[in-house]
């Protein structure tokens, strides 16, 4: 158990950077809350914690709140990495079995933050896809899947180019939505398809979370 001051906030900046981690990843709130608690309770220490969009909020204690670290940590900008997001849930629980210490996981932090990621066409291309099968399951045909397709894609890559360039990520939402809505409007405004309103519903799933 951890039990010297410096110790403690070792383990609390540890936590923190974890649940920062996981937040600009794509996580939600229940897994960084999981996962934060996991690996302090491994080494004696309770959390507490208060999650926002841009930042988050960390007090490590131990069970008499007799000593403790709280510190405060802005969220990069979010971009979806779910190979990041299992990893860090992965290494989590191997904290749990094999009684890992603080280097040990900095080490297979820094292992995690290194691998590379998914390439871009790649993540274009099954989101879209992903977006046309939601078309599909609505009961849309050929054409509204196309039409959907290429709207997800449109609104995701607007996105992504507007996070690179660090605009605020309510605005990446909005102006995504308006790019995806807009171009799988226009098959509604020119009568494109059987069900068009079907490709305007689908197109714009990927920006809700959980759902893509």
């Amino acid at each position: 158990m951890i039990k010297s001051d410096k110790q403690l906030k070792e383990i609390g900046l540890l936590l923190l950077d974890i649940g920062a981690m996981l937040m600009s990843s794509g996580a939600s709130t229940a897994r960084v809350r999981n996962t934060v608690n996991r690996i302090s309770e491994t080494f004696g220490y309770q959390t507490d914690m208060f999650i926002t969009h841009r930042a988050l909020m960390l007090t490590v204690h131990d069970e008499k709140n007799i000593n403790y670290f709280s510190s405060v940590k802005r969220i990069s900008p979010h971009g979806i990495n779910f190979k990041l997001v299992s990893g860090i849930s992965r290494m989590s629980w191997k904290v749990v079995e094999e009684n890992w210490d603080i280097m040990q996981i900095r080490r297979d932090l820094d292992r995690l933050t290194s691998l590379p990621f998914y390439p871009t066409w790649m993540i274009l291309l099954m989101i879209g896809l992903s977006g046309a099968s939601f078309c599909r399951l609505f009961g849309g045909g050929f054409i509204e899947m196309l039409i959907s397709f290429i709207a997800t894609i449109f609104g995701l890559l607007i996105k992504q180019k507007l996070l690179k360039l660090k605009f605020n990520p309510y605005l990446c939402v909005y102006f995504a939505s308006i790019a995806a809505s807009l171009l799988s409007g226009l098959s509604i405004k020119l009568s494109i398809g059987n069900s068009p309103e079907l490709a305007f519903t689908a197109s714009v799933l990927f920006l809700i979370p959980g759902v893509l």
